[in-house]
């Protein structure tokens, strides 16, 4: 009970709920700026305009087909090469409007197509052009008939925000971990019945010593911790804070050559 009642103190409500800000600022921009941009698509898809039409929707079957979180790589890591510089609310807004567009491109495209195609006709022959038939009549008809794939697709949008915490979006479900893994009662049990065969801790402070002391003590104090292969067999390290903290690292390279060192030797 008492450890129930610390994991939901008001400290960790308020560091949730701040995740939770963020979550809805990135969802909301994400939903409005895709919606717009698959309306546009599936619009040039749906009036078969000669070649941009067929490269829209070669672009468009593309991006459906590749992993969202590839996408969030991308603009993350791939934007800064190019130049673009992004930080990881605007690179996870880019890659959600990049791929949710893309998905309601269809969804915007199915819709048009289910209207009748006599409405557009029936516009035409009272003297409306293409356009206005098109604005007036069939897409107010065809966004009724989207309104449950338009639902569904935001909602797939909004759960698609935890992806971004690869790339340390600080929104409700990575603030979650970060209390959960605060808390060693809640950490151990999962450790313990994975039994790594490495286990690798990354320095936080300053104090490297210090830092390599602490982790000495709490495998000493915690007897469920001898058992684990790792510790048996001395397969315990502590990582350099400059090469393995959670951001962008120019050091990446060494940090890997590091990693090929430690598996080698053993």
């Amino acid at each position: 009970m008492e450890t129930f009642i610390h994991a939901y103190s008001w400290v960790d409500i308020r560091f949730l709920l701040q995740g939770l800000w963020v979550t809805i600022y990135v969802s909301l921009i994400s939903i409005a700026l895709s919606f717009v941009v698959g309306l546009i698509l599936g619009l040039i898809r749906y009036m078969k305009i000669k070649y941009l039409s067929a490269i829209v929707g070669f672009i468009i079957d593309i991006i459906r087909n590749l992993p969202l979180l590839l996408i969030i790589f991308f603009t993350y890591f791939g934007l800064p090469q190019l130049g673009i510089v992004t930080n990881p609310t605007s690179a996870s807004i880019t890659a959600l409007v990049i791929f949710e567009g893309a998905m309601l491109a269809e969804i915007v495209r199915s819709g048009i197509g289910s209207v009748d195609p006599g409405q557009m006709e029936g516009a035409r022959s009272n003297g409306m052009s293409y356009s206005q038939a098109m604005y007036h009549v069939v897409i107010p008809q065809a966004l009724h008939n989207m309104i449950p794939a338009l639902l569904s697709q935001f909602v797939s949008l909004v759960k698609d925000t935890s992806l971004a915490t690869i790339i340390v979006l600080p929104e409700l479900l990575y603030h979650a971990q970060i209390i959960y893994s605060q808390n060693t009662t809640y950490l151990i049990p999962h450790i313990i019945e994975m039994d790594p065969d490495y286990i690798f801790f990354v320095q936080q402070g300053d104090n490297a010593e210090g830092t390599k002391a602490n982790i000495e003590n709490f495998i000493t104090e915690n007897p469920a911790w001898s058992q684990l292969t790792a510790v048996k067999e001395g397969r315990v390290h502590m990582m350099e804070k400059s090469l393995f903290a959670l951001k962008p690292n120019d050091r990446w390279g060494e940090a890997y050559e590091q990693l090929e060192g430690i598996l080698a030797n053993e």
